[in-house]
Protein backbone atom coordinates (compact mmCIF):
# COMPACT_ATOMS: atom_id res chain seq x y z
CA UNK A 1 0.00 0.00 0.00
CA UNK A 2 1.32 3.47 -0.84
CA UNK A 3 2.10 6.13 1.77
CA UNK A 4 -0.14 8.66 0.00
CA UNK A 5 -3.78 8.78 1.13
CA UNK A 6 -6.43 8.59 -1.62
CA UNK A 7 -7.67 11.82 -3.18
CA UNK A 8 -11.26 10.94 -2.25
CA UNK A 9 -12.53 8.66 0.51
CA UNK A 10 -15.90 7.89 2.11
CA UNK A 11 -16.82 5.99 5.28
CA UNK A 12 -20.16 4.87 3.77
CA UNK A 13 -19.86 1.23 2.56
CA UNK A 14 -22.37 1.92 -0.25
CA UNK A 15 -20.16 4.63 -1.78
CA UNK A 16 -17.82 3.81 -4.66
CA UNK A 17 -15.12 5.77 -2.77
CA UNK A 18 -15.27 3.44 0.26
CA UNK A 19 -11.98 1.58 0.92
CA UNK A 20 -11.96 -0.61 4.01
CA UNK A 21 -8.19 -1.24 3.95
CA UNK A 22 -7.42 2.49 4.00
CA UNK A 23 -9.93 3.15 6.78
CA UNK A 24 -8.44 0.35 8.92
CA UNK A 25 -5.02 1.96 8.53
CA UNK A 26 -6.46 5.22 9.89
CA UNK A 27 -6.84 8.63 8.26
CA UNK A 28 -6.34 12.04 9.81
CA UNK A 29 -8.17 15.02 8.28
CA UNK A 30 -7.46 18.71 8.78
CA UNK A 31 -10.10 21.04 7.30
CA UNK A 32 -9.42 24.78 7.21
CA UNK A 33 -6.58 24.28 9.70
CA UNK A 34 -8.68 22.35 12.27
CA UNK A 35 -8.33 18.59 12.82
CA UNK A 36 -11.72 16.94 12.30
CA UNK A 37 -12.81 13.51 13.52
CA UNK A 38 -16.37 13.56 12.14
CA UNK A 39 -15.72 13.72 8.37
CA UNK A 40 -18.05 11.43 6.38
CA UNK A 41 -16.31 11.95 3.02
CA UNK A 42 -13.56 14.18 1.62
CA UNK A 43 -12.01 15.18 -1.71
CA UNK A 44 -8.58 16.81 -1.68
CA UNK A 45 -8.45 17.90 -5.34
CA UNK A 46 -11.88 19.55 -5.25
CA UNK A 47 -11.34 20.96 -1.73
CA UNK A 48 -14.43 19.82 0.18
CA UNK A 49 -15.58 17.61 3.05
CA UNK A 50 -18.97 16.21 4.06
CA UNK A 51 -19.78 16.74 7.73
CA UNK A 52 -22.79 15.36 9.64
CA UNK A 53 -25.56 17.81 10.55
CA UNK A 54 -26.56 17.08 14.14
CA UNK A 55 -28.27 13.73 14.70
CA UNK A 56 -30.63 14.02 11.74
CA UNK A 57 -31.07 10.97 9.50
CA UNK A 58 -32.24 10.73 5.91
CA UNK A 59 -34.95 8.32 4.76
CA UNK A 60 -32.37 5.52 4.37
CA UNK A 61 -31.08 5.89 7.94
CA UNK A 62 -27.83 7.63 6.96
CA UNK A 63 -26.61 10.76 8.71
CA UNK A 64 -27.59 14.02 7.00
CA UNK A 65 -24.46 15.74 5.75
CA UNK A 66 -23.38 19.19 4.66
CA UNK A 67 -20.79 19.63 1.90
CA UNK A 68 -18.36 22.38 2.91
CA UNK A 69 -15.56 23.82 0.76
CA UNK A 70 -12.09 24.76 1.97
CA UNK A 71 -8.50 23.58 2.32
CA UNK A 72 -8.29 19.83 3.03
CA UNK A 73 -5.17 18.06 4.35
CA UNK A 74 -5.10 14.28 4.81
CA UNK A 75 -2.52 11.87 6.27
CA UNK A 76 -2.27 8.31 7.52
CA UNK A 77 -2.40 8.08 11.32
CA UNK A 78 0.44 5.53 11.43
CA UNK A 79 2.79 8.27 10.15
CA UNK A 80 1.83 11.20 12.37
CA UNK A 81 2.96 14.63 11.19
Amino acid sequence: MSNTPPDRLSINPRSRYFDEAVLERGIGVRFKGIERTNVEEYCISEGWVRLPVGKSLDRHGNAMTLKTSGEVEVWFLDQEQ
